[in-house]
């Protein structure tokens, strides 16, 4: 509450084998986490503070070790367990090479009921929405098949999906998904202030102008498959990455630790997602200082956000380029629009201002 969010947005809860997206059982808190008390605990308190809360739906691939899999072996690729995942040639196909991890079979129509039951019955004890992984390696049809019956008795779930790359406005049509992952944008703001080239920045945001017209992108500088933005950019760029998320178009997500400027380097090897995954301490009270400023520039950017709610619905207007310097305008019809001044020069700084007052700012 005290960062000024207004949703929750959990990774995988479900019992699992180890990281949380080798699912064993759908229908059990995992627990490590907990049990079905301290889950309807967490919904409660989280709805008292008028937080929604979201979770994760891990419904490309499951376990090796998951029931149905173990039937599928057991039973052979002509069972009812056996075509609900994928094989070829009497070997199990996997997620992205990750032996573990059994690809589950979206052309059965057993898969469909399956997924559409497990969002049914977590959404019936209270969850709001959801964020689908990797909604990429599956057809939009699959989605567009399973949705309907979900916002049927749900109608206010949000429900995203985490696309890479693609056409986002036609996997949202597709699909039935309320919006996607906008990685371009991502990619964009931290690239242009590594790089010191805010020409790069304003391709993205040409682009997601254009993804708005569509739909309400979730946007977003870091998740739990990324290095860290404090990494990528320093403390002061964080900040800098933080203020473009807060004064453009589409839905935040801002991920653990990114607020108080956590470390973190993404390695492409076995346990190299541990450094960007960390516990957190069991007390606030345990937190370091050493990301105080950057926490203290989320509220506020947060708030500034929130005192402004058409942003959410915002298209940007470029008003100066250089490579260094990037000023642009934020707002939509009929209200006072935001006029953002990026500078990576000397330091990283941002000023913002609104009908010529100074709203916020930060650096040199």
């Amino acid at each position: 509450m005290a960062l000024g969010c207004s949703s929750l947005a959990l990774g995988p809860v479900f019992s699992s084998a180890s990281h949380g997206y080798d699912t064993l059982d759908y229908f059990t808190i995992d627990p490590r986490l907990g049990d079905d008390d301290d889950f309807d605990h967490l919904l409660q308190a989280a709805h008292a503070r008028g937080l929604s809360v979201l979770l994760d739906g891990v419904f490309n691939h499951v376990s090796r070790r998951n029931r149905i899999v173990q039937d599928a072996q057991s039973a052979g690729p002509d069972s009812d367990a056996g075509r609900m995942v994928r094989s070829c040639a009497g070997r199990l196909d996997v997620f992205e090479g990750h032996s573990d991890l059994v690809a589950l079979n979206h052309d059965n129509p057993a898969v469909r009921e399956h997924v559409t039951r497990i969002m049914n019955y977590w959404c019936g004890r209270g969850v709001d929405g959801w964020r689908l992984d990797a909604a990429y390696s599956v057809n939009p049809e699959f989605w567009a098949a399973v949705l309907p019956s979900v916002r049927e008795k749900y109608p206010d779930v949000w429900i995203f999906g985490e696309v890479i790359h693609g056409d986002y406005a036609s996997i949202v049509r597709a699909s039935g998904m309320d919006s996607v992952t906008q990685y371009e944008l991502w990619k964009g703001i931290w690239s242009s202030i590594e790089s010191r080239n805010f020409f790069e920045l304003d391709h993205a945001l040409g682009r997601h102008n254009e993804f708005s017209d569509a739909f309400t992108p979730m946007t977003f500088v870091g998740n739990h498959d990324v290095t860290r933005i404090a990494s990528r950019v320093g403390q002061d760029g964080a900040v800098l990455a933080t203020a473009i998320l807060a004064t453009i178009g589409g839905i935040p997500l801002i991920y653990y630790g990114d607020e108080l400027a956590y470390r973190g380097v993404k390695e492409e090897r076995f346990g190299g997602d541990d450094d960007i995954r960390p516990v957190f301490p069991a007390s606030p009270a345990d937190l370091s200082n050493l990301g105080a400023d950057t926490l203290r520039a989320h509220q506020s950017l947060l708030g500034l956000r929130r005192r402004h709610p058409w942003l959410v619905d915002a298209r940007t207007e470029s008003l100066d380029l250089t490579n260094e310097r990037y000023v642009y305008r934020t707002g939509v019809p009929g209200v006072e629009p935001l006029i953002v001044e990026l500078d990576v020069r000397d330091g990283c700084s941002v000023l913002i201002r609104e009908a010529d007052q100074v709203v916020w700012s930060s650096g040199a």
